[in-house]
Parts: structure tokens; C-alpha cells; sequence
């Protein structure tokens, strides 16, 4: 999630991108289809915020902090109990003043045979800095990050419990990336350092038909817009994601178009994946006309702000598409 003029940045080069020979090029025939089911388990709210209490509980979860040590260990652990295979991809990064920064993806595969895939994805870390915060005295101390971060983790969380009771015939991964939030502003190349290296580093049974990104999808007055770069990598994706929204009347989901987002999904399109992000674009740069929905990068970034009917239409949704997705060769 980073500021407009950055994102730009982003979309010249997806656009030279495009033309490049040697990318990967997308199958044109679909590879799955929408079968809708009369019964969808149930998507408990109320569990997921206190899988977002939780990961505040550990503190700022910024790169060589404690909180991020126990949280890469909490949730390494809780995705161990629901999925077949959790591991951690970990990596080290040189971050700045000569910083090396221990980071790892945290990977949870259902089905990990099953050539049919999905991906599910969420970044876990906090931004180790809150210049947008109106206090100076607090602009350099990390903050907690209850909708940046922890409220995409959450809505995986309680997917995957889901997951492991109610199983399904095609292959998940959950992927929680980490360091999405590092960089300094207009610094791009310091922020998804997590999906960066994971799109460099895939392991080799990962092939997913599509992706989803879950960013800052917890608060109480939250709209979730069409962003242009998903609609740029996987516009059928985002079609059927959104129809699914209104079909159920999730009042969270609007047809409009945000503003085009940098965020992790943007180094997984560039390598040729195909994936959506499903965000709150509104909150990015903290110049919303709602005071209350100006805490983006800044210390009020706290469990006040976030809502379960938001994160229970955020993970009804996602329960719609996974029990009604079936694959060609099924």
C-alpha cells in the first residue's frame, strides 16, 4: 500500500511490461468455472477479530522485532494445525543504516499434489515507521497495524480452519508474506520485499490458476473498489469476485475503481501470475474526508477502527468463490 504518485511508477513499468516476448503469456481458455452451491459454511466474524487481537498483542510486528519474531512463530504454529504442509521461507534482506533484516514468508499448502490451485495471500508484517502520523515525536516508532496487516492475516486464519474441516477437491495456498510495508515513501524498491522474493522463488508445485491479495479489509466504513492493476492481471477474476459480492449484497464491495494500488500483488502479476487485490483503497494517504478513516501509516492504526461485519463479508465472499469453484479436469 503505498501513495498514489508512487503507484504510478508501477503501471509505467506494467505497461512496458506487457510488450516484453519472453513473459509469460496466460492460457486464454478457462481453466475453471462457477458452480454455484445451495450450502457454504459458515464464516465466523467474531473468531477473526480475535485472530486480529491476537497479532497486535504481540506488538508492532516490523522486521527484527520482537512482536515479529512471536507473530512469525504464532502463526507459523496456528496454520500448522489446519493445513496438510506449513513452512517458512526465510530470507535475509539488506535493509537501511546497513540493517540486515531475518524475514520469511510463512507458506500453508492444502492439497499440495493437486496440480489445480488457488492462491490466498496477505501480508503479516507492520510498518516500522508512522509518517503520517500527526504527533512528529511518534513518526519513527512502528506501529500496530490492527487493518494493515493483521486484518488480512485474520480473514486467512479463519479460512483455513475452514479449510481443514471442510475440504475441498483442488489445491490452496496461503501465503503470508512478509516486509510488504518496509520501504520509506517513494522508495519501491524496499517495499513488497516478501512477494518479491517469492515471485523469484516459488517452489515448484505453487502454479496457481489465479491469486487473491487481502490488504486493510477490516474497517467499519470500508469499500472495497475495483483496482485497476487486479483489473489489469486478471479481469475475470475480478468480475467473479465482485458479481459474487453483489449477488450476496455484500454492501462492502462497490463497482467503482479505485485508484491503482502498489502493493504485493504487483511483483506476483509481473512475473506473469494472475491476481487480485481486494482492498480498501480509500485509506491510502491518510487524506480521506472522513476524519475517522485517516490512520493509514500512523499510530491510530488500533482494533477501534475494525469491524466483523466487514471481515465477515470480506470471508463470506472468498467462502462463495472457494465452494462454487470448480476446475476443467474435476
Amino acid at each position: 500500500m503505498k501513495l498514489y504518485f508512487i503507484i504510478f511508477i508501477g503501471i509505467t513499468f506494467l505497461i512496458s511490461s506487457c510488450g516484453d516476448k519472453e513473459k509469460p503469456q496466460r492460457s486464454s481458455t478457462p481453466q475453471y468455472r462457477i458452480e454455484a452451491m445451495s450450502e457454504i459454511p459458515i464464516f465466523d466474524s467474531l473468531s477473526t477479530l480475535n485472530y486480529i487481537k491476537k497479532q497486535i498483542g504481540f506488538g508492532p510486528r516490523n522486521p527484527n522485532s520482537f512482536g515479529h519474531k512471536q507473530t512469525m512463530i504464532f502463526l507459523h504454529d496456528e496454520l500448522s494445525k489446519f493445513a496438510d504442509t506449513t513452512f517458512v521461507q526465510r530470507f535475509s534482506y539488506p535493509g537501511y543504516n546497513n540493517e540486515r533484516l531475518e524475514l520469511g514468508n510463512i507458506i500453508a499448502s492444502f492439497n499440495p499434489s493437486n496440480p489445480n490451485r488457488i492462491l490466498l495471500c496477505a501480508h503479516w508484517d507492520t510498518r516500522p515507521r508512522a509518517e503520517k502520523d500527526n504527533n512528529q515525536k511518534n513518526q519513527m516508532l512502528p506501529i500496530q497495524g490492527a487493518n494493515d496487516g493483521a486484518s488480512g492475516v485474520a480473514v486467512l486464519l479463519e479460512l483455513a480452519k475452514i479449510l481443514k474441516n471442510q475440504k475441498v477437491e483442488f489445491g490452496i495456498d496461503i501465503i503470508l508474506f512478509d516486509a510488504e510495508d518496509y520501504g520509506t515513501e517513494g522508495d519501491l524498491i524496499n517495499y513488497s520485499i516478501g512477494a518479491k522474493y517469492f515471485a523469484q522463488n516459488r517452489p515448484q508445485y505453487i502454479k496457481p490458476a489465479f491469486g487473491i491479495l487481502l490488504d486493510m479489509v477490516g474497517d467499519k466504513n470500508a469499500v472495497f473498489k475495483r483496482e485497476p492493476n487486479s483489473m489489469r492481471f486478471a479481469p475475470d477474476i475480478v468480475d467473479i469476485i465482485w458479481k459474487i459480492a453483489a449477488q450476496m449484497g455484500a454492501s462492502t464491495f462497490s463497482n467503482e475503481i479505485s485508484s491503482p494500488i502498489y502493493d504485493d500483488h504487483i511483483p506476483l502479476g509481473e512475473v506473469g501470475m494472475k491476481v487480485i487485490d481486494i482492498i480498501d483503497a480509500d485509506l491510502v494517504g491518510a487524506e480521506n474526508p472522513n476524519p475517522s478513516r485517516n490512520y493509514w501509516h500512523t499510530h491510530d492504526d488500533t482494533i477501534e477502527n475494525i469491524s466483523a461485519k466487514t471481515l465477515g463479508e470480506v470471508g463470506r465472499v472468498l467462502l462463495h468463490l472457494i465452494y462454487s469453484l470448480r476446475f476443467s479436469s474435476e
